[in-house]
């Protein structure tokens, strides 16, 4: 059931928006924010009225002997488009998670596995890359711990573009693979797993740290392998006191560590105030995909049958190597969809 009340009260918004822009009054930037925002919603809007509006003219038509023939022809196509247009405008409706345009931090650590678990954490890292490339988003790697083999022992990832974090906040969870691993020389297959965080960017308003609730300590830092160590304490660890979250950055410049640890640490704290949030809105209800318990195993990715599954919505394709290239879209396309499905059920309910 589209509330039609609410449809005319986004399109007074909307044109409201539009007349002050045009005018050239208020807080410009403000205005032009959630013009954008309400935009798509108008514009599906506008469409769903328009077919509806032209379904009542061609069943008026066809009381018209001259007008009959063409309105029987249009109708059909007209009611075929109607539950469509209304389904996109149902989705255009749905409540927006305020975090979804912003950037995201991207934690990947191995699991059980060990050191073929590294260097599928590796993988994982190389796949995130090239679909971060693909969309043409900004990748920096801040933190990077890695194994004498060339594996993953830790890493953090900042990523900025468009709509980062609603593309990858379905991605958190355990990861696990199955494969003959490099240093198997017997041909079996392991089985080992990493896990991804992905968190929303905090910004300075979301998040006030009190400083005296901060243990902040200094240290030589390493490169992979215990290389490249720098002669001065560069390298910077932060502990937040009252939540136990350490966090350490250990770029050349201890300014520039400092500022990165405190993003971290703002991030985590962040994600920390959303998880409670979620937790409390589905106390009472099946959590969402992608709010759920970031220890489950949302994926597996078998290597001698090309296969990949995403058990939480039954997901398989056999395209693995394309997936590990950064082939992305069709799994976060399905769990958005599923996402989507999941809140409209309970909006109709």
């Amino acid at each position: 059931m589209i509330p039609e009340d609410r449809l005319h009260q986004i399109q007074s918004r909307f044109e409201y928006l539009e007349a002050q822009m045009a005018a050239g009054s208020g807080d410009i930037a403000a205005l032009g924010r959630e013009y954008a925002e309400l935009r798509p919603v108008a514009e599906q809007i506008a469409e769903w009225k328009q077919v509806r509006a032209d379904i009542a003219d061609a069943e008026a038509m066809l009381d018209d002997p001259e007008l009959r023939e063409l309105a029987q022809e249009e109708l059909p196509a007209l009611k075929a488009r109607l539950p469509e247009v209304e389904h996109a405008l149902q989705l255009a409706l749905l409540p927006r998670d305020a975090a979804d345009k912003r950037p995201a931090m991207l934690e990947i650590r191995p699991g059980t596995g060990g050191e073929e678990a590294a260097l599928f954490a590796g993988n994982l890292l190389r796949m995130y890359q090239r679909y971060a490339e693909a969309r043409g988003w900004q990748f920096e790697i801040i933190e990077e711990q890695m194994t004498e083999l060339g594996g993953i022992k830790d890493v953090v990832a900042h990523i900025k573009g468009d709509n980062v974090f609603a593309r990858l906040k379905y991605e958190s969870g355990v990861h696990r693979v199955q494969r003959v691993p490099e240093t198997e020389s017997g041909g079996r297959i392991h089985t080992s797993a990493a896990t991804v965080a992905v968190l929303p960017e905090a910004q300075d308003v979301d998040i006030r740290i009190d400083p005296n609730d901060l243990r902040i300590d200094t240290m030589r830092s390493s490169g992979a392998g215990g290389q490249h160590v720098n002669t001065t304490d560069s390298a910077v660890r932060i502990t937040h006191i009252p939540s136990g979250i350490v966090v350490t950055s250990s770029e050349k410049s201890q300014h520039r560590n400092r500022e990165i640890a405190m993003q971290v640490l703002r991030t985590r704290l962040f994600d920390l105030e959303r998880q409670k949030a979620d937790d409390e809105r589905s106390a009472s209800r099946k959590a969402q995909v992608g709010s759920g318990d970031r220890s489950e195993r949302i994926r597996t990715y078998n290597f001698p049958q090309g296969r990949l599954t995403d058990h939480r919505i039954g997901l398989t394709l056999y395209k693995l190597d394309a997936v590990m290239a950064g082939d992305l879209d069709e799994i976060i396309d399905a769990l958005t969809a599923d996402a989507q499905a999941t809140l409209l059920a309970e909006m109709e309910a």
